[in-house]
């Protein structure tokens, strides 16, 4: 049944690098929980205790909030085809400001520098525990293809607009926490 690890070990990381798409989970004290899919092409795992994605311009941005409140982070992955298997990737994680240096660095050597449209920031994962578990109730589903529709949102909207958008829908999560989006300078390296 569930085993835990310290770290990210090669057959998780295969498991990882096989999946199409993957659930953040994030909460702060007396805020609602959040649970978000993402495109696993965003995804990128930096080493053994270590994850990112690239996060796109949404209506919300309730895992920066919840990272700025309480740091927990979960990222999971469910087999929807083949042998049945959840893996959990537990940590603390940060928001890094798109044009931060962290943001720069990261861009350049985990993504070889491509941005896709509607960028608003990444994602990072500090990774102290993996969990498996069976996955016996997961059902099996077939991966039919990406969906383009935001890349086309983006695209149309421009980056002007994008930003606006940003400082009118992202900058305080549904509770009402910031997210420090648009405020704070990523300035680590």
């Amino acid at each position: 049944m569930a085993k835990m690890c310290a770290a990210v070990e090669p057959q998780h990381r295969e498991f990882i690098l096989a999946q199409k798409i993957f659930f953040v989970a994030s909460a702060a004290p007396g805020a609602r929980v959040n649970l978000s899919p993402k495109n696993a092409d965003a995804l990128r795992l930096l080493d053994a205790h270590g994850a990112v994605y690239i996060d796109r311009t949404g209506s919300g941005n309730e895992t920066a909030a919840h990272l700025r409140a309480d740091g927990r982070l979960t990222f999971m992955f469910c087999a929807f085809e083949g042998a049945p298997l959840i893996l959990r990737l537990y940590g603390r994680g940060e928001a890094l400001a798109r044009g931060g240096v962290s943001y720069a660095r990261l861009l350049r050597e985990a993504y070889g520098g491509r941005e896709p449209p509607g960028a608003r920031q990444m994602i990072r994962l500090h990774i102290d525990s993996v969990q498996t578990s069976c996955g016996y109730a997961v059902p099996l589903y077939d991966y039919a293809g990406e969906r383009d529709r935001l890349d086309k949102w983006a695209l149309a909207k421009g980056e002007a607009a994008l930003e606006d958008y940003r400082r009118e829908k992202n900058r305080h999560s549904i509770d009402g926490l910031p997210t420090g989006l648009l405020e704070d300078e990523d300035t680590s390296v």
